[in-house]
C-alpha cells in the first residue's frame, strides 16, 4: 500500500513538474515574440457516449455538419429527450431492428443524427453496435 501511494505521489509531482515546465516555456516563447499568443485551452466532453467504435468517425462527422439527416427513422423522434438507461424491450428492438438493417457506412451517420436530434441511443445497443462494427473490421471481441 505505501508503495502505492509513493507512486501515486511521483505521478503527481512529476505532471506538476511537467506542467510547470510547459508554461515556462510557452511564457519564454510569447517573450521572445516566436508565439503571439497562448495556445488555446482544449476542453473536452466528459460524457462518454458509450460508441467507442464510431468515435472518431463521429467527431470528423460533426465537424462537417450539424444538419439532420433521417435514415428512414423518423418514428425514433418520439424518444427525444429519453434516458439512455430507461427504454423497454419494445423501444430497444425497435431501436435494434434499424440498426441491423442499415449498412456498415451508415452506423455512424445514423449515431450522429440521433445525437443532433436529442434522442439516446438505448445502452443495450451500445454494447452491441460496439460488437457489430468491431466484428466487421475484423476485430476479436
Amino acid at each position: 500500500m505505501e508503495i502505492l501511494l509513493i507512486i501515486l505521489a511521483g505521478v503527481v509531482l512529476f505532471g506538476m513538474g511537467a506542467g510547470y515546465l510547459y508554461n515556462r516555456n510557452i511564457r519564454k516563447k510569447l517573450a521572445s515574440g516566436e508565439l503571439k499568443e497562448a495556445p488555446p485551452v482544449i476542453t473536452v466532453d466528459s460524457e462518454c457516449c458509450g460508441q467507442h467504435a464510431v468515435c472518431e468517425k463521429e467527431s470528423l462527422l460533426a465537424a462537417v455538419s450539424k444538419e439532420i439527416e433521417y435514415y428512414d427513422d423518423e418514428e425514433l423522434d418520439r424518444f427525444k429527450g429519453h434516458a439512455s438507461d430507461t427504454y423497454t424491450e419494445e423501444e430497444i428492438e425497435e431501436f435494434r431492428d434499424i440498426l441491423y438493417s442499415m449498412q456498415e457506412a451508415d452506423v455512424a451517420g445514423w449515431s450522429r443524427s440521433l445525437q443532433l436530434r436529442g434522442i439516446g441511443l438505448p445502452d443495450e445497443l451500445k454494447d452491441e453496435l460496439f460488437l457489430i462494427v468491431g466484428e466487421r473490421r475484423g476485430g476479436s471481441n
